[in-house]
C-alpha cells in the first residue's frame, strides 16, 4: 500500500486499532525524522487524525448564560482538531443551550436536566459525564480551570483511570500541551499517552468564542441516577454592581499596605470610577481585610484584564502568578524595592493613602 494512503487504513489494516493508528500518527508529528521518512502522511495529519478526534466540553454556566472561562475552553477544544461537542447540565438550562448553540466552533449539544444537578455538584455530575463519554468515545474531555473544573474533571479522570492535565495555556498538538509550574516561574510541556484526555484549561490563555454564527445540533440525554452522596442547600453569593472579577477589564487590587478592610474604600471609590472589579492579595484576606472570594493569585482567583491596578501589594509570586497576563499593569508601592515593579508596566513610588484619592478625584472631573 502506498505511503499516500491515510494512516488509519495503513496501520489498522496491518493489525493495528484504531487507538494504536492515533498515538503512530502523533509520534510521526512530533518527530521530523518520520516525518521526512513520511511527507504524505504528515500531511495528512487533518484528514487521518481529526476524523477520529473529538472533544467534549463541560460547560459551566449559572442557568442564565455560560461563563466566559468555557468559551476559552471551546476555544482551546478547536485547537485540539476534530468536532468539539459541549454538555450542559443543570435544573432548566434551555437558555444556555440556545446561547451555547450560536457558539462558533461548536458542532453539537448534550442537554441534561434534572433537580439533582442543583448546584452543579461533582458527585451527580461525574456519573453523566462517564455515561456521555462511554457513548460517544471522546478522545478528550476538557473545561475552565475554575473551581467548577478543578472539582469536577478530576473525580472524572480518575473514573477513567487516566491522569488529567491541569491548567493547560498552549496547545501544541492534540496529546501534547503546557502548563504552568512553580507558580508560574517555569512552564512544562506534557505529552499525554492516555487514552482519553481530561483537561482543565486556563481561561486567560485563549480567546473567547466567538458568540455567534455557529449552529450546532442539540440532544436531550437522559439524567444519570442520583448518586446521593451530598446535597445542595443554599449559597450565599456576594452582590455588587462591579463587574465579576474573573471577566472584568479593568481590576483595582490591594494588598496588605491598606493595613485595614476600612481602607478598602479607598480601593472601591477607584473602581466605581473606572468601572472595574476589586480584588486583592493573599496577605489581604489572610490579614481578614476582605473576604476570599476576592483573592487573586495562585491560590485564588487567576485574572488577565486589559488594565490591573496593584495598590500596597508587595507582589510576592504567589499574587503574581494569578494576573502577571494582564495587558497593562500598574503598581503603587512606597517600597521602590517591591516585586511587584518588575513585572509592571508602569509604576508609581508613593504613600497609597495619598496618590489613591487623588487618582479619584482626577476621575471625577473627567
Amino acid at each position: 500500500m502506498s505511503k499516500d494512503t491515510s494512516l488509519y487504513h495503513v496501520r489498522y489494516m496491518n493489525g493495528y486499532s484504531a487507538v494504536q493508528s492515533v498515538r503512530y500518527l502523533l509520534d510521526i508529528m512530533s518527530n521530523p525524522c518520520m516525518q521526512t521518512s513520511y511527507p504524505t502522511l504528515a500531511l495528512k495529519k487533518v484528514s487521518g487524525l481529526r476524523r477520529l478526534l473529538s472533544t467534549l466540553v463541560i460547560a459551566e454556566h449559572d442557568t442564565q448564560q455560560v461563563t466566559p472561562i468555557t468559551l476559552s475552553a471551546i476555544t482551546a477544544a478547536k485547537q485540539l482538531g476534530g468536532d468539539v461537542s459541549c454538555l450542559v447540565a443543570g435544573t432548566n438550562c434551555t437558555k444556555v443551550a440556545e446561547e451555547l448553540a450560536k457558539v462558533q466552533g461548536v458542532s453539537k449539544l448534550f442537554v441534561a436536566q434534572h433537580d439533582v444537578y442543583k448546584g452543579f455538584l461533582p458527585e451527580e455530575l461525574t456519573p453523566l459525564v462517564l455515561d456521555t463519554q462511554k457513548q460517544f468515545k471522546f478522545t478528550h474531555i476538557c473545561a475552565g480551570a475554575s473551581a467548577f473544573g478543578k472539582s469536577l474533571l478530576p473525580r472524572v479522570a480518575a473514573k477513567l483511570d487516566v491522569a488529567p492535565v491541569s491548567d493547560v495555556i498552549e496547545i501544541k498538538s492534540p496529546d501534547t500541551f503546557v502548563r504552568t509550574i512553580y507558580a508560574g516561574n517555569a512552564l512544562c510541556t506534557v505529552k499525554c499517552d492516555e487514552s482519553v484526555k481530561v483537561l482543565t484549561i486556563r481561561g486567560t490563555s485563549f480567546e473567547v468564542a466567538p458568540s455567534s454564527g455557529g449552529n450546532a445540533s442539540s440532544e436531550t440525554v437522559s439524567p444519570s441516577a442520583p448518586v446521593g452522596l451530598s446535597e445542595w442547600l443554599q449559597q450565599s453569593l456576594t452582590k455588587s454592581d462591579r463587574p465579576e472579577l474573573t471577566s472584568a477589564k479593568i481590576v483595582v487590587s490591594g494588598g496588605r499596605g491598606l493595613k485595614s478592610g476600612e481602607n478598602f474604600k479607598l480601593l472601591y471609590d477607584l473602581a466605581d470610577q473606572l468601572h472595574a472589579a476589586v480584588g486583592a492579595s493573599r496577605a489581604a484576606v489572610d490579614a481578614g481585610f476582605v473576604p476570599n472570594d476576592m483573592q487573586v493569585g495562585q491560590t485564588g482567583k487567576i485574572v488577565a484584564p486589559e488594565l490591573y491596578i496593584a495598590v500596597g501589594i508587595s507582589g510576592a509570586i504567589q499574587h503574581l502568578a494569578g494576573m502577571k497576563d494582564s495587558k497593562t499593569i500598574v503598581a503603587i508601592n512606597k517600597d521602590p524595592e517591591a516585586p511587584i515593579f518588575q513585572v509592571s508596566d508602569y509604576g508609581l513610588v508613593a504613600d497609597l493613602f495619598k496618590a489613591v484619592p487623588e487618582m479619584t478625584e482626577l476621575l471625577k472631573k473627567k
